[in-house]
């Protein structure tokens, strides 16, 4: 049972030295499966298999737990924050094939919205880019993804991609409102183009992805390299550059850098990152898209930087609990 967690992993930027800054007990009662800061980073928020989603504040190094939020029926895998300019809303999935919205009214944090159309556990909860709303995608072991769309009058809208995956989706996440590009070629005061857009990945070993056209969620690309199941795709930040990014791990150990320079988003192209010796369960970008991190079952977190000639190299590792930290510095990273 982990009950602990350590959070707030500092980079230094020379060195790309990686320490703990802070260690929450969460006093959780079973497994942890998810912990997500917010967006200013002050609040940290946890889920587990022993059904609760917790809040806290870890301002100033201290932990206070503000909210134990009880409403699902199963393990909770998931939890995601929503972008601060509509206010503090946590979603969260569980295994009970619910997903719930959960928003803070003066303090007190109660359910916003309870959603119940899929018939199995629900893997991946993601919020899309403010740009557009608010609005949240959902992987399920069902095969459907949904995305639910916030009204100005508090009701949700519900469209449903049914079989987005055999057997079942584990992992979704958004594409950057702004169309690759728009902001380097669009004339001087026009504003730049965007484009609703995710990635999945499924137990059919494959990655896809999701444009909405007309009102409508349509595939877009199928992009194959795996030979397992694909645990968690991350759709790199972008500032309107030309080249889209994409991250995606697998139960076959390998993870994959999909990049895509065509403005049509037509034509991806596969690089493998590193194939590991264990499952990779995680994979997650930085702010500015520039830094990989990668968590799986060999007890690791790795952090991966591209290098001017477009290979990628491990610049730091972290055993998981433990705090030993291995950094590479660039001079040694030159060498490699």
């Amino acid at each position: 049972m982990i009950s602990y967690i350590s959070i707030c992993i500092k980079i230094n930027e020379m060195t790309y030295f990686v320490s703990v800054i802070n260690t929450v007990d969460t006093s959780h009662e079973d497994m942890i499966h998810d912990a997500q800061m917010d967006y200013y980073g002050t609040r940290l928020a946890t889920c587990s298999s022993d059904r609760s989603v917790k809040i806290f504040d870890v301002k100033n190094g201290g932990q206070i737990l503000v909210a134990d939020l009880r409403g699902h029926e199963g393990p909770v895998w998931q939890v995601a924050w929503a972008h601060p300019m509509y206010g503090n809303i946590l979603a969260s999935c569980s295994y009970d094939r619910k997903v719930i919205i959960w928003k803070e009214e003066n303090g007190t944090w109660d359910k916003m919205y309870e959603y119940t159309g899929h018939d199995s556990s629900v893997n991946s909860v993601c919020w899309g880019p403010y740009d557009f709303g608010l609005f949240l995608a959902c992987g399920s072991s069902d095969g459907a993804i949904s995305v639910l769309t916030c009204s100005g009058d508090g009701h949700w809208d519900i469209k449903k991609i049914n079989n987005a995956h055999t057997i079942g989706c584990n992992a979704v996440s958004w594409a950057p409102a702004v169309v690759p590009g728009s902001l380097i070629e669009q004339p001087t005061g026009q504003k730049p183009n965007y484009i609703k857009r995710f990635v999945s990945g499924g137990c059919d070993n494959l990655v896809k992805l999701w444009k909405e056209e007309d009102g409508q969620w349509k595939e877009d690309q199928k992009l194959e390299a795996h030979s397992d199941w694909v645990r968690d795709v991350g759709w790199a930040p972008s500032i309107g550059l030309p080249t889209s990014t994409i991250a995606s791990c697998s139960r076959d150990g390998r993870v994959f850098i999909w990049t895509c320079d065509d403005p049509a988003g037509n034509t991806w192209t596969a690089k493998l990152l590193h194939k590991f010796n264990d499952a990779v369960w995680h994979v997650s970008w930085s702010i500015t898209g520039k830094i990989l991190a990668v968590s799986g079952g060999d007890n690791k977190v790795t952090l991966w930087k591209e290098s001017v000639d477009g290979q990628w190299a491990c610049i730091s590792d972290v055993n998981k609990g433990q705090g030993a930290v291995t950094s590479i510095t660039d001079s040694q990273q030159n060498e490699q």
